[in-house]
């Protein structure tokens, strides 16, 4: 019975952006704000990462990356910032997607810019995050006509894959580091 109660409850939206945030940006800020607005989520959660297994050794350590993301969102309730591979024990997406499902009280939208839709497919276990999430991908200037002929867009486009035009901000994590 308790079980079946359980499936009634309506689940709660929320959203993940995974990353580095080295540094975190206004890009970071209005993907999450237009999620929100978009698709009706109570709330985005910033999973940050210490390291992004596509990526060089980013030049700000993982505090330092965290604190950056609170002052940059302070006036943005809706947002969450979070380090969850301390208590996953992993950095890979699909293992956190299994942990936030766990509870089964979340419907989950994992957002990613378009670059990042380019490479999904190789993404350890990326079938399992399509499965037990909504991807949400958002155009970055630049990536569309990529994106949109990725693998993984191929083979599941609108099915299960969301692509957001929007206004977009031209600016980008390695851009800043380059400041």
């Amino acid at each position: 019975m308790a079980k079946l109660e359980n499936k009634l409850k309506k689940k709660i939206k929320i959203g993940v952006l995974g990353g580095s945030f080295d540094p975190p940006h206004h890009g970071h800020l209005a993907i999450s704000k237009e999620a929100v607005k978009k698709f009706n989520l109570k709330y985005v959660t910033w999973a940050i990462t210490n390291q992004n297994p596509f990526k060089k050794k980013g030049s700000n350590n993982l505090k330092k990356r965290i604190n950056f993301c609170r002052k940059l969102i302070k006036n943005n309730k809706f947002i969450k910032v979070k380090y969850f591979e301390s208590i996953i024990s992993s950095n890979k997406t699909s293992d956190l997607i299994d942990y936030l499902n766990k509870s089964q009280k979340y419907e989950l939208y994992f957002l990613i810019g378009a670059d990042n839709l380019i490479n999904f497919h190789k993404w350890h276990k990326w079938k399992n995050i399509l499965k037990k999430s909504k991807l949400i991908v958002f155009d970055r200037h630049g990536y569309k006509k990529k994106s949109l002929n990725s693998k993984t867009y191929k083979k599941f486009n609108e099915k299960m894959v969301t692509f957001v035009e929007f206004k977009k901000v031209k600016i980008s994590s390695s851009q800043l580091r380059k400041i």
